[in-house]
């Protein structure tokens, strides 16, 4: 018999010699006592690798649990094909007709599930009941390659119709599915082994549907409060319906309209829904007399300052006089920026801001006084006065554009009826097909990406490597106030993924393969596959997209 060859496995610096055909799983047991949650994947030589895979090189192993992104990733998936299983199982799969993964919310998945039953507490908590059973039992997750016709002609089968409609726009040959105790899916990206390392879950009833909960990074083993935003949850739900009335609920719908050349009608439909939300805020913001300033905030890339410049035209159309604030102004002089826990500056955090200062002009403008506004220069890191003054009048008003605009201590002394408050965010209600999902912050990155390259000269490397940062200063200074404000918009339109993958594509095949980044890089490049491309010629020039891709009216 033949013996077989041995290879060198570097972890943590260390060298380790195993057999070739190892499984990952066996050498991630080996190390999973250094760690306090499961060993979901593992990362060889910068390839993330699913744990039923085998040796077959020499390679250096980076262990990856749900406290690392591509982790809960793979949890989350994973949960959802557990759930999708025992719910077929529980209600009969002749029963189900549709089941959509449509959004988060809260540490939680927000579903919809049609057919012949009647979804309630009971049934779900059966569900629920059935998905711990397969848990206990550690059924493997198995994946297989099939042909794209013979998987497209599988799911048809099935009723999975979307699915089918999905790979039709595919050009490999092949695919892969995943199947578990018979029942077979397709999913965007990896999956644990066997059902036993989904232990962490719970279901409820919620509103329309239901929710899948699930925990987070920071604590995988623990299940969160689930306490919504029901705000940002109608604007989703009232996306969703918007969509559904297009005829465009997911990526195979958006296809279809594109390669049958019915893409400009969809833009410009979207567009003008996205001006008719625009006016009829300022409409709101116009009939309310007392309302002096137009408070607009948002996490990155959300089109905070197109937005500002649209909302502006249209209070003009109802008679105001809006006059543009920018709150980076008032950021306290270099020497007076808090540092953070590595010692840099925290320019994010409210103690970065002349909280004092703000508040003291404002007032003196509510007041009719006449004041000298700053200019901040960040060249140098201070606040300089040049001789710019503004006077509120009848009809003026102010729209200030700034990271703590819903936070009530940044405008602690104006009164609550002067205050026009406005939560913008890219809500993308557009998912790959019923059951796999795209993260809103997705479609963020992809518009930073291309927007700091083609005006800060950023490379995609550079701004995957800064999103996290982006990201945890939006979770402690946005997030938490979303809820307050008067009016959520979505700034998401349907088709954008399709405008920027000629865009975002090119630049992110830049990313080295040696790199950090290229992980994530190489995620996003298999997500833009799945679009038909859109051409820039029918965006209109007042569109939100124009601020990523330039050639808008607006000068952002």
């Amino acid at each position: 018999m033949e013996e077989k060859r041995m290879f060198k496995v570097m972890v943590d610096g260390v060298e380790y010699a195993y057999p070739q055909g190892t499984p990952y799983r066996t050498i991630a047991a080996d190390f999973q006592q250094r760690f306090p949650y499961d060993i979901l994947l593992v990362n060889r030589d910068g390839k993330l690798c699913e744990l039923h895979k085998t040796l077959d090189r020499d390679c250096s192993l980076k262990m990856i649990t749900a406290q690392d992104v591509p982790g809960i990733q793979t949890y989350e998936r994973s949960a959802v094909f557990l759930m999708i299983k025992a719910f077929y199982d529980v209600a009969g799969h002749e029963n189900v007709e549709r089941i959509c993964v449509e959004h988060s919310l809260s540490r939680a998945l927000f579903i919809r599930a049609q057919g012949n039953f009647i979804l309630d507490q009971a049934l779900l908590d059966r569900v629920e009941a059935r998905m711990r059973e397969l848990s206990a039992q550690a059924l493997p997750i198995e994946k297989r390659s099939v042909g794209t016709d013979d998987a497209i002609e599988l799911f048809q089968r099935e009723r999975l119709v979307h699915k089918a409609q999905l790979l039709s726009f595919r050009t490999d040959s092949h695919v892969n599915v995943y199947s578990l105790d018979g029942f077979v899916d397709y999913f965007y990206g990896y999956m644990v082994p066997d059902t036993g390392y989904i232990r962490c879950f719970g279901l409820q009833l919620f509103e329309s549907g239901f929710v899948l909960r699930l925990p987070t990074r920071k604590n995988p083993g623990h299940l969160d409060d689930f306490q919504p935003a029901m705000k940002v949850f109608r604007e989703l739900y009232e996306s969703n319906m918007r969509a559904e009335a297009l005829n465009v609920s997911n990526v195979a719908d958006l296809n279809a309209a594109v390669s049958q050349g019915n893409a400009t009608p969809l833009i410009l439909a979207y567009e003008a829904m996205m001006e008719k939300k625009i006016g009829d805020i300022a409409a709101d913001i116009a009939s309310r007399k007392e309302v002096r300033f137009v408070m607009i905030a948002g996490p990155s890339s959300s089109g905070k300052t197109t937005f500002s410049h649209r909302l502006s035209t249209q209070l003009r159309a109802c008679g105001l006089r809006p006059h543009a604030i920018a709150t980076d102004n008032y950021f306290k002089n270099r020497e007076d920026t808090p540092r953070d826990e590595n010692g840099q500056y925290d320019f994010e955090g409210l103690g970065a801001m002349d909280v004092e200062q703000f508040n003291t002009d404002m007032v003196r403008l509510l007041n009719g006084e006449t004041v000298e506004m700053p200019t901040y220069n960040f060249k140098k890191g201070v606040r300089e006065y040049n001789g710019n003054t503004l006077a509120l009048r009848e009809g003026d008003v102010l729209v200030i554009e700034g990271i703590h605009c819903l936070n009530d201590q940044f405008t602690h002394a104006l009164p609550r009826e002067s205050k026009y408050k406005i939560y913008i965010s890219c809500l993308t209600t557009l998912n790959i097909d019923d059951h796999n999902r795209i993260p809103s912050t997705d479609a963020r990155l992809l518009r930073r990406i291309e927007r700091d390259a083609r005006t800060r000269g950023y490379s995609a490397q550079a701004t995957i490597k800064m999103w996290p940062s982006v990201r945890r200063g939006e979770e402690n200074n946005i997030f938490p106030f979303q809820d307050s404000a008067d009016v959520i918009f979505n700034s998401a339109l349907i088709y954008e993924t399709a405008l920027l993958k000629t865009y975002v594509q090119p630049l992110l095949f830049g990313v080295p393969r040696d790199s950090e980044e290229y992980i994530e890089a190489k995620r996003l490049l298999k997500f833009l596959n799945y679009f038909l491309p859109i051409p820039a010629d029918d965006i209109p020039k007042t569109s939100l997209m124009r601020e990523f891709i330039g050639g808008g009216c607006y000068h952002v």
